[in-house]
């Protein structure tokens, strides 16, 4: 049995590098802007399309990445290609009340753990001060609310308005982080 290696040095495994790999490029896609994406992968393709010996290695495909992101968001990069990195999202607790106004007030509570493992799966929890999304839904899994918070404690207490009835809300409702149980990142509203 291959020992998983983070993203950027895996081999060998496609499961890995397919699965986790468009995971990857899908969440890097919306912290960075699809404009900045796309931008650093012409770059790096004008650089090396048609090179002869010896070749781009994914290390060089990082640094053109690491060009187009932020300060505040490198350490998705970490995260995402050069450590294996998982989270354990979860929405404790949703639910709503109707304002005077006819809108709706909804109260949120999620926790969020960040772990570390080596190639081995020995996971270690590490400190979270991530950039993560929360969501409300409404009918028909309409996006009422999606917007980046940064989490730093181990459990959060959010309270969005949002103009239609809630049907569910949570924290990265729509998996973009590689997390241990992505079906209890939402919770039905009560």
């Amino acid at each position: 049995m291959l020992k998983e290696q983070p993203l950027i040095l895996n081999e060998n495994q496609p499961y890995i590098h397919y699965n986790k790999g468009s995971v990857v490029m899908y969440a890097l896609r919306d912290y960075i802007g699809e404009e900045a994406l796309n931008a650093a992968l012409a770059k790096y393709i004008k650089t090396v399309a048609y090179q002869e010996p010896p070749y781009t290695t994914s290390l060089e495909f990082l640094s053109y990445i690491r060009e187009a992101t932020p300060d505040s968001l490198q350490y998705i990069l970490t995260d995402m290609f050069e450590t294996i990195t998982l989270y354990e999202n979860k929405a404790e607790k949703a639910s709503y009340t109707q304002t005077p106004e006819g809108k709706y007030k909804v109260a949120l509570t999620v926790k969020a753990k960040k772990l570390r493992a080596d190639t081995l799966g020995v996971e270690t929890e590490i400190p979270i001060d991530d950039w993560i999304d929360i969501g409300v839904l409404g009918k028909d899994e309409k996006e009422l609310y999606l917007k980046k918070h940064k989490i730093n404690q181990p459990e959060t207490a959010f309270e969005i308005v949002v103009d239609e009835l809630p049907v569910e809300a949570g924290i990265d409702p729509y998996a973009k982080l590689i997390d241990r149980n992505p079906d209890d990142n939402a919770k039905k509203m009560k």
